[in-house]
């Protein structure tokens, strides 16, 4: 069965935008960018691929879940950030017409797209954003990745949001890189 990963960048105080969804803060060079490289590429947008000549494989993931705000956040560079890969875009106020045809806008109930995801065949599912997403899929979230950034931004949008409840996690694996970021995997306890 398919894995839904939850790989996000997080500021010391948990939140992964700051007060006016802003990821700016968040370091985007530095030595733990290497591992992204490596390990990760599926997540780097198109834009980003391109600029380095770099292509994604799908290996990792073949599926990208986020929020309209995250999918938003990249307007300025492109409407399609993850061509690479299946991409659901979650909102109760937009519309497909607002994507381009190759991205689904979906209405529909997270938990049960994400079980279905799961039931197919295929890569891993990548949970690429959006703190109310994330909350409304806790239960279905078999990693959580966080690339843990030096930095406390004081407000904005939590890790989880709407979460009422207390879900333990188990590190998996932590790597500590010199320009402080800290990468830290948790699977369910």
């Amino acid at each position: 069965m398919r894995e839904l990963t939850y790989y996000v960048a997080v500021s010391l105080d948990g939140f992964i935008a700051g007060p006016g969804q802003d990821v700016a803060d968040f370091l985007y060079e530095g030595d733990h960018i290497e591992m992204i490289f490596r390990e990760y590429p599926d997540t780097l947008p198109k834009v980003g691929l391109d600029a380095l000549g770099m292509t994604a494989t799908g290996d990792r993931f073949d599926t990208t879940l986020m929020g309209w705000s995250t999918y938003a956040a990249g307007f300025t560079h492109t409407r399609d950030p993850y061509p690479h890969t299946r991409q659901i875009v979650f909102s109760r106020s937009h519309e497909q017409d607002e994507a381009p045809a190759n991205i689904t806008v979906s209405r529909a109930d997270p938990v049960k797209v994400v079980r279905e995801l799961k039931a197919e065949g295929g890569n891993g599912i990548w949970l690429c954003g959006g703190g109310d997403l994330a909350g409304q899929l806790i239960d279905e979230i078999d990693r959580l990745v966080l690339k843990v950034n030096p930095i406390v931004l004081g407000g904005g949008t939590p890790l989880f949001g709407g979460v009422t409840r207390t879900r333990t996690w188990s590190l998996d694996v932590s790597t500590p890189y010199e320009s402080g970021v800290v990468v830290n995997e948790y699977v369910p306890s």
